[in-house]
């Protein structure tokens, strides 16, 4: 038997008396690896600086990253149903520090195009597998709430770069200490870059490690305790059936609930990729705005920290009134937002912070409760390769959110010199994006019966699992030795990652306080 043979989905099925909730902190320990992506802002000027290139050509890094993540999630989903979430997670883990080495080689031997090719290709191969690999999983551990399930891991990717930030900070002045992050035009030797890239890939290959040691998939029959399948699959929209990936992406269903996330991560992109530039032209008069750029530097941390609470709250709050429902906050009062903001936003600090946040939050919400969606509506064969082809739709945003913004403010004037009526016309666009995200969710209906998996019927209420016994498909009895065991697993598995989010957290809210204060 190979070494390898470990990982394989057959050797990854958990006992009887396997905690669920030690697959929370599997999934957060490679979603807050991966979230580093959206940190890249950090080292962009030092990259500018040590190339000695332009803007553009260290932005393509980010953008071949999210291109990468779509088409490997995409084109791999249906792979990682297969191999199971142990071995990819593990691919997964070695794509992404192994993108950090090669960059780093890049860097120290001063070539652009070993950065492409390591956190542009390699590494974006281990963010797409890494994003879908334990969703699928995650849902199939908690069919009583899945939303809650996969917010708890995809918040993970939201506070990745909550962490990442504070943390490449500290090592690029550790390893050049004439660097000063709060310093204007202050950039990091080439060494500095070198050592940060390749202390982040070992990093993260560590964190991501543990969360390939705790996966682990349900036994066949399992499910929590009181949860009775029949029932919830009476609730509206949710299905009992099996759907594969490729008769879902032949089904309207899976093009409208492409153009709702197109839709929403498109308007959400919209303030994130501006965001501070976005307020200090808000409130400028006469050339000057009263928008310092540490109180800018606040108003992004806030962003920040509302996108990854968005992801936890509003997917966990789809539980109980509907993943459809929840969409339809999201689009309509998304677009009652940014007209606020369009129309009344420049009043007020406050009254502009709010909407900002509130709409950062429907836009991680977004992320979060999509995957849930997908299994109300496909079932749990194959969500994750589904979810995979669904992604797609964020790359497509990741350019269009970007392009309708910048087009209409390079029409309006100078970066600098532009004010609230500048805004006026992507901020209105992004609402007539968000009506047509609203009319699609409302058409979505239940999938049609022929494209069901023939002979895919819904588990029978008695395979409830091992919380109950007698008759021949009873689960086996849980010994309660076992469970105690894995006690404390659990509790060091959720310290290590509450401690890193609660480090990212608290380091933005210390930020986003020179906001008001700055």
């Amino acid at each position: 038997m190979s070494a390898l043979s470990v990982l394989d989905r057959e050797r990854s099925v958990a006992p009887w008396d396997y905690s669920r909730w030690l697959i929370p902190p599997a999934a957060l320990a490679v979603h807050l690896s991966i979230g580093q992506a959206y940190a890249t802002s950090v080292y962009k000027n030092s990259l500018v600086a040590h190339f000695d290139t332009g803007q553009t050509q260290i932005g393509i890094v980010f953008s071949i990253a999210i291109v990468m993540l779509g088409l490997s999630a995409a084109v791999g989903g249906t792979w990682v149903e297969r191999a199971g979430p142990r071995k990819a997670m593990l691919v997964s883990a070695l794509c992404w520090s192994s993108g950090f080495l090669v960059s780093a080689a890049g860097i120290a031997a001063g070539q652009l195009w070993l950065v492409y090719l390591g956190y542009g290709v390699i590494g974006g191969i281990g963010l797409g597998i890494g994003y879908i690999s334990p969703v699928s999983t995650l849902i199939k551990w908690f069919p009583d709430r899945p939303g809650l399930a996969t917010g708890m891991a995809i918040m993970g990717f939201g506070g990745g770069a909550l962490i990442a930030t504070p943390v490449s900070d500290a090592l690029l002045a550790f390893y050049d200490p004439a660097y000063d992050s709060g310093a204007a035009g202050s950039v990091a030797s080439g060494g500095a870059l070198v050592g940060l890239f390749a202390t982040l890939g070992a990093g993260y290959l560590a964190l991501m490690l543990m969360g390939v040691l705790l996966i682990r998939v349900p036994p066949e029959g399992w499910a929590p305790a009181g949860f009775d399948p029949s029932a919830a699959a009476k609730a509206p929209m949710v299905t009992s059936a099996s759907v594969s990936a490729a008769n879902a992406v032949r089904t309207p269903q899976f093009w409208l609930l492409w153009t709702v996330l197109f839709t929403n991560v498109t308007a959400g992109i919209g303030i994130l990729e501006q965001a501070s530039p976005l307020i200090q032209d808000f409130f400028r008069d006469g050339g000057a705005t009263p928008v310092t750029a540490a109180a800018a530097g606040g108003f992004v941390g806030l962003l920040s920290l509302f996108n990854m609470g968005g992801r936890f709250v509003w997917s966990s709050t789809s539980d109980y009134i509907g993943r459809k429902p929840v969409y339809l906050v999201y689009l309509g009062a998304g677009a009652v937002l940014y007209v606020v903001m369009a129309t009344a936003g420049g009043g007020s600090v406050l009254l502009f912070t709010a909407t900002a946040c509130v709409i950062l939050s429907f836009y991680g919400g977004g992320f979060a409760t999509v995957p849930a969606y997908l299994r109300d509506l496909f079932g749990t064969y194959q969500v994750g390769a589904i979810h995979g082809r669904l992604l797609t739709a964020w790359s497509a945003a990741g350019i269009a959110g970007p392009l309708i913004v910048n087009s209409f403010l390079d029409a309006q004037g100078e970066p600098g010199t532009l004010t609230q009526e500048a805004y006026h016309g992507p901020l209105f666009t992004m609402v007539g994006l968000l009506a047509v995200g609203f009319v699609a969710n409302l058409l979505i209906r239940p999938v049609a019966e022929r494209f069901h998996e023939p002979g895919a019927a819904p588990a029978p209420a008695e395979s409830a699992g091992p919380a109950e016994a007698g008759g021949p498909e009873a689960a086996p009895a849980v010994p309660a030795g076992g469970a105690r065991a894995r006690t404390p697993l659990l509790v060091v598995s959720w310290a290590v990652v509450g401690v890193l989010l609660g480090y990212g957290v608290l380091r933005i809210l210390l930020t986003a306080a020179q906001l008001f204060t700055g």
